[in-house]
């Protein structure tokens, strides 16, 4: 009996075990479904920090743009001869800086030289023969009137003659035969026509020296025309002399030396590039995209940042807006008449103007990469 017993106790023992164990779990199984409130706390919480950080930016940002499609730009003068010959001397190397009106190259000047010295004596031939002309100009204005003169004074002594003539012809066959000889007669005859061919001819001249005014206009025209040729020597003296003087190449501006493209003994040909000069003059070409432009104005500030070296702070302005597209002055222009067609953004260069913070020992090269940022108003 007794044992019965402990064996009803020990089986409701375990009754109660398990299902203490039951009850247990089933807390547990309840607390993992139902989770807290505080993951969503912490949640709301982030949320909230990342708009306020959002708002933050966006509202220190809203009045500025940036790109990093930018790059430093400035001038780079092609250098190159006038005129062609030997390099006799080199006076330059690569990234030197140069002076305006430095000396750069020396151009073999003998054969200009001889040029010169040709030019001069065509020059003094062209002045002697002008002076030859003004001198016949003086004699041409006393020589041509004096000879219209004299025609008309042989002119006037050949009719006198012709009407001596005349007399003494009529004379002859007005007396009687028997008082005259036939040799007479014959002699008044022939001195008649003599004196009437002699009249014509003195008519002729006097018709031919009546020109004066047209002569001596002639003869202005040549001295005119000696003065022109005086004029064109000394215009090939002055081309000689010029390209003697081209034969020193000279800095057209202060600069660096770049991509220098000529050898000591080398010989140039006109207008070959001999290097480029950069000048000190350095601004930024920024490609904008056509959406961040509606508010940017000439004068809006504009900090630089350079790739090269960070810790360079340049400060500037917006110079200008260019009037089109870069692909709009490409090379190839797209062609958007076909069907085929895609919006593509298009990007606008901008030139800013750096008025601060460039090192004086420390140049910007052409194409360096800069992000700049522009303040808008």
């Amino acid at each position: 009996m007794s044992d019965e017993t402990g064996s009803a106790q020990e089986q409701h023992d375990q009754r109660e075990t398990r299902d203490t164990k039951d009850g247990g779990k089933n807390a547990n199984d309840k607390s993992r479904r139902t989770p807290g409130k505080k993951p969503l706390i912490i949640l709301a919480a982030v949320v909230a920090l990342l708009a306020i950080v959002a708002f933050v930016w966006w509202f220190a940002t809203r009045n500025q743009v940036s790109t990093d499609d930018a790059y430093t730009d400035g001038n780079a003068i092609m250098t190159a001869p006038k005129v062609s010959g030997y390099v006799v001397q080199l006076a330059v190397n690569d990234n030197v800086y140069v002076h305006k009106g430095d000396l750069l190259v020396v151009i073999d000047k003998r054969d200009y030289q001889a040029q010169v010295d040709q030019a001069e004596a065509q020059l003094g031939l062209a002045k002697a023969q002008l002076n030859a002309a003004l001198i016949q100009l003086d004699i041409a204005r006393i020589q041509y009137p004096a000879q219209y003169r004299q025609a008309r004074a042989q002119t006037s002594s050949a009719e006198a003659n012709f009407r001596q003539a005349e007399a003494a012809y009529l004379r002859q066959h007005a007396v009687d035969q028997r008082a005259t000889s036939q040799q007479n007669i014959d002699t008044a005859d022939a001195q008649r026509q003599s004196a009437g061919a002699g009249v014509q001819q003195a008519r002729a001249q006097l018709a031919s020296a009546s020109l004066v005014p047209q002569q001596i206009r002639q003869t202005e025209a040549s001295v005119e025309e000696r003065r022109q040729q005086v004029q064109q020597a000394e215009a090939q003296l002055e081309q000689a002399r010029l390209n003697l003087s081209y034969c020193e190449v000279r800095s057209p501006s202060d600069g660096w030396i770049t991509r220098r493209n000529v050898q000591l003994g080398s010989f140039l040909q006109a207008g070959v590039s001999l290097f480029s000069i950069v000048t000190p003059q350095v601004w930024v070409t920024a490609n904008f995209k056509e959406s961040q432009l509606e508010r940017m104005r000439p004068g809006d500030k504009v900090k630089v940042e350079v790739d090269a070296y960070p810790k360079l702070d340049l400060r500037g302005h917006v110079d200008s807006v260019q009037l089109g597209s870069g692909s709009r002055f490409s090379a190839f222009p797209a062609e958007n008449a076909t069907g085929n067609f895609v919006k593509i953004v298009q990007r606008v260069p901008v030139k800013i103007v750096i008025d601060e913070g460039l090192p004086r020992d420390q140049p910007l090269g052409l194409g360096l990469s800069v992000t700049p940022k522009v303040y808008l108003k």
